[in-house]
């Protein structure tokens, strides 16, 4: 289903929409209105074969990057309090309402510590918005916010690590192929649904096939193997 006729599903969806627009219009490329137009597109595939709410599924999908706390400043209460304030002002009843936060609160990765809370919706947009960080866009995205952080491309002396807390995997400032090791080719095994999994696979192996190509052209055997 295309992304227009999604977003038809309920009139809070549709001003949901209009919303995550306008406020991402200005935002880096690869957190912005069009990562959530697929965000949305790839919950709603996985939505129909999960049991699930599906307009928190969408509502989630639609607001969970309104304020990402990596542009700004790193204060995580800002995303959530921002979908809380649009639902408050749209009249949405209390409980729905706080599944959404709960999402925008709980989606990120942060360097594989454990979330706190789980919902089948939460599953679906987490699903939802990894399989965007991942396969040729992921490729894209992972690139295009290296170089807005002013980031190496690449350094072999400078391996990848596993980061000891969420603190010290949110301050790296390690080069970009770094990031695939670090948290990309992490991401197929932690997908919730058996959807989600399915579809992580290809754009798991287009990754390993990207690295290999990539350290065949600069003439570099690679980091430790990642399967």
């Amino acid at each position: 289903m295309e992304f227009s006729q999604i977003i038809q599903h309920t009139a809070l969806v549709q001003k949901a929409a209009d919303f995550a627009r306008i406020s991402l219009e200005s935002a880096e490329g690869g957190h912005d209105w069009q990562h959530i137009r697929r965000v949305v597109v790839n919950a709603n595939n996985i939505a129909t074969t999960e049991p699930c709410n599906k307009e928190i599924v969408l509502l989630g999908a639609l607001l969970h990057d309104i304020a990402d706390s990596k542009f700004h400043g790193g204060d995580e209460t800002i995303g959530p309090e921002t979908a809380r304030g649009f639902l408050i002002a749209e009249g949405a009843l209390e409980d729905l309402t706080e599944a959404v936060v709960n999402i925008v609160a709980h989606i990120s990765y942060k360097g594989g510590q454990v979330s706190s809370f789980y919902s089948p919706e939460l599953a679906i947009v987490r699903d939802a918005d990894r399989l965007d960080a991942i396969g040729a866009i992921g490729i894209a995205r992972a690139f295009n916010y290296g170089g807005f952080k002013n980031r190496k491309l690449f350094d072999p002396e400078i391996p990848p690590v596993e980061y000891p807390t969420k603190e010290a995997y949110k301050s790296s400032t390690a080069p970009t192929i770094n990031h695939f090791y670090e948290k990309l080719l992490k991401l197929k095994d932690l997908m919730h649904t058996d959807t989600g999994r399915r579809l992580a696979e290809d754009r798991h192996q287009y990754m390993l096939g990207f690295l290999e190509q990539f350290f065949q052209e600069v003439g570099f055997e690679g980091f430790s193997e990642v399967k």
